[in-house]
Formats: C-alpha cells, sequence, structure tokens
C-alpha cells in the first residue's frame, strides 16, 4: 500500500486526507498544533458560498483599494511598507486581471461541485457542523453596486449557478430580522453555511476511523527526496526528532505553503490576507428571535454573516494585507461590531468573541491543485477566502491526480 504524507490538517489537508483514504491509500497528515483547524479554519465566515466565487482581480476592485488605503475602518487595508513578499504578490495580482472573467467562471464551477462533496460527505460520516441550507441574500444599498452586481451575476450564471435579483421588500421576506433600506440585492438558494472548525474537527475524526494517522503538535523541518523518489521527513515532535518515508506528499499547509514550495523547488506565491470575525453569543431569547437565519453579504461594508446554532452568530470580513501579523486589532473589530448593532439592534453584544485568521491567496484567485515540479509532489493549497467553500472538490481532484500518478 503507497503511503502518503499531508502536510497541514487545516480543510483542506483533512478534506484531502479523506479523499485519499476513500481510495485506500496509507495517509499520515502532520499539523503542527495540537488539534485539526486551529488556524484559518477555526472562526472563519462559515458561508459555503459559490455565489461570492468572483475573484478580485479587476480595475473596479484595485480602484477601491487605493481609495480605501488610508482609512483605518476600510474593508481592505494595505500596509504601505514595503517588502518583497508583498509586492511581488501584487504585481502578480494585476497581471491577472485579463483572466478575471475566466477564473471567475471556473472558481463559479469548483464551488458549485465542492457543494455537493460536502453534504456527501456529512451525511456519510454523520457530521453535525450547525449547517443551514437557507441560501445566501447578497444586498446592495445603492443602484450603481447592484449594476456592478448584476454583471458579475452574468459571470455566476456562466458557471452554473441559480441566483436571482431580489427587490427591498423581497429582501425583508426573505430575512425579517434585517434593518435597512436598500436598492435591491441577489438570492442564492443553493448555497449553505455551517461551522468550518466542527466540520474540519468531525471529518478529522472520521479520517482517523479510516486508519489515517494524525501526527500533531509537530514540525516538519526538512523534506529529501532519494533517488528511488520516495520522500524522507524530519519531524520534531515536543523535544524529540523523527523521521519517516512516504511515496507521495501533498502541501495543504496554508500560509506556510509558499516555504514548503520552496523547499521542494516550486514558486508558490502565497499571501496571507488577515480576516476578522467576531462570534455574537446569543444569550437571551431576545437576541436569538433578532438574529438572522438566512446567511447575509453586504457588498458595501464587505461583510458576511452565518447563523451557527440558536445561540451563535458570526459576523466576519474585511481583508488586511500586513505579512504574517495576526494581532487581533480592535480598530478592525469594532466595525463588525457597530454593522451588527446597525442591522441588528435588538442583538446584545454584550458577549462578543473576536477573531483574526491568514488566509492563504495565490495572486490569481484560483488554488494551487495537482502536481510540483518534482515527481511525487502535489499541492492543495492557496484557496484563499474560499478554501471553505472549495476544498471538497480540490481534495478530490488531487487525490484523483495522486492515484493516477502511482500507474505511471
Amino acid at each position: 500500500m503507497s503511503r502518503i504524507a499531508i502536510i497541514g490538517a487545516g480543510i483542506t489537508g483533512v478534506t484531502t486526507a479523506y479523499a485519499l483514504a476513500q481510495r485506500g491509500f496509507e495517509v499520515t497528515v502532520f499539523e503542527r498544533h495540537r488539534y485539526a483547524a486551529m488556524e484559518t479554519s477555526f472562526a472563519n465566515g462559515g458561508q459555503l458560498s459559490a455565489c461570492n466565487a468572483e475573484v478580485w482581480n479587476s480595475a473596479a476592485t484595485v480602484l477601491k483599494g487605493l481609495r480605501w488605503m488610508f482609512t483605518r475602518d476600510a474593508p481592505l487595508l494595505l500596509n504601505p511598507l514595503p517588502t518583497w513578499h508583498k509586492y511581488s504578490w501584487l504585481g502578480e495580482f494585476l497581471r491577472q486581471i485579463p483572466n478575471y472573467r475566466a477564473n471567475t467562471v471556473e472558481t463559479v464551477r469548483l464551488a458549485i461541485a465542492a457543494r455537493q462533496h460536502l453534504f456527501a460527505i456529512a451525511e456519510r460520516e454523520g457530521i453535525d457542523f450547525d449547517l443551514e441550507r437557507r441560501g445566501i441574500l447578497h444586498f446592495y444599498k445603492t443602484a450603481k453596486d447592484f449594476d456592478a452586481a448584476t454583471k458579475v451575476n452574468l459571470l455566476l450564471r456562466q458557471g452554473g449557478l441559480e441566483r436571482h435579483a431580489v427587490t427591498n421588500d423581497e429582501i425583508h421576506t426573505l430575512e425579517p430580522t434585517l434593518r435597512g433600506e436598500f436598492h435591491g440585492g441577489f438570492f442564492t438558494p443553493s448555497d449553505a453555511t455551517g461551522d468550518i472548525h466542527k466540520f474540519t474537527r468531525g471529518l478529522a475524526q472520521a479520517c482517523a476511523r479510516q486508519g489515517v494517522a494524525f501526527s500533531y503538535d509537530t514540525e516538519v523541518k526538512s523534506i529529501t527526496q532519494s533517488d528511488d523518489g520516495r520522500f524522507t521527513f524530519d519531524t520534531r515532535v515536543a523535544h524529540e526528532s523523527c523521521r519517516s518515508t512516504f511515496d507521495r506528499m501533498v502541501v495543504c499547509a496554508g500560509v506556510r505553503s509558499r516555504e514548503f514550495g520552496a523547499m521542494l523547488g516550486d514558486h508558490l506565491n502565497v499571501y496571507p490576507v488577515k480576516g476578522y470575525s467576531i462570534t455574537v453569543c446569543l444569550d437571551d431569547p431576545q437576541s436569538q428571535q433578532a438574529a438572522p437565519w438566512v446567511s447575509l453579504l453586504d457588498e458595501s461594508a464587505k461583510i458576511v454573516t452565518s447563523r451557527l446554532g440558536p445561540d451563535r452568530f458570526r459576523v466576519a470580513g474585511t481583508a488586511e494585507f500586513n505579512g504574517f501579523n495576526r494581532d487581533i486589532r480592535a480598530d478592525r473589530v469594532a466595525p463588525l461590531v457597530a454593522w451588527t448593532r446597525r442591522h441588528f439592534p435588538e442583538v446584545g453584544t454584550s458577549r462578543v468573541i473576536p477573531w483574526a485568521g491568514l488566509r492563504p491567496m495565490l495572486p490569481s484567485m484560483l488554488p494551487k491543485v495537482g502536481k510540483g515540479r518534482r515527481k511525487g509532489v502535489f499541492y492543495n493549497t492557496g484557496h484563499g477566502h474560499l478554501g471553505w467553500t472549495l476544498s471538497p472538490s480540490t481534495a478530490e481532484t488531487v487525490a484523483h491526480s495522486i492515484a493516477l500518478s502511482m500507474g505511471e
């Protein structure tokens, strides 16, 4: 039986482990944390959102980013201090603008396929992750924003997504708790929400039942490849050094994928784009009744929401280009709290849990899925803000590619 190593036990690493285990491979997952899903897969916005598949490589996004650069509470914040990593990434990002339409359509198709894989996995393995299949509702305050969204909607529909326009009255019918007046919106009934952390941890347990080995609290120090093509991993667990050998390997290391790619001879320009979320604890009946169940996306504020069971409401947003800084800044959390109070004034915000995570983002906004330069090296990483949405599909793709490589 072929032995496969996976680096990373976030959503992409665990879905990849599951897809490989389903094909009968012997899989070991290396994770530097004590548990699965402790970084970017811990507290994201919760949306399984094919409707949010538009890539960012457009002139309109660049102009908005320039306007927001010097506004501390803007949805997008760029630390102007120069680093080669940041500015080389931005240069590659700009060169991808001509691919905006094609990359958006491809992302939609990946997202639709992934959604079906995820629902099937959850049902097969009995994973409870606060799934809500009530759709996702985008809303727009101005005619200009709505008209721009109408153009994007043509691309999403080209990718196969069922999504239709709604009026202000229909917005309030779909989600009666939402306060505010809007020019219009779009509703995607097939999209869903859930708790990424609960899903990933539940899937890791399912993987373990199927024989997948998880090596937690483990740092991968070096990887060497012998003449016969096998990989030797030198790792450190607590204060002990270990060595193990594998036939194939997959990098699913999130924002550290660039580091491992360089170790293996691949240029993988993943940049850590920080996002924030708050989990509003719905501690009283009034708050539970006043919080929405339909998932929302406020286009002007770039804020998304999800309802995680009866007593939690997740609000997330912002993109911050500030390197590997994981600090939770009060001035970035405050707009999320203020947005909640403005649109859901009867929801209590006395107990709000803030979080920040680093999205592993490639300049094209498409993940790196498949072979590396060296034989036996594979990648499933760089999913950016759509790791939760895309990973069940990309995991199937890379597992299929590995299975095919065994016959080469």
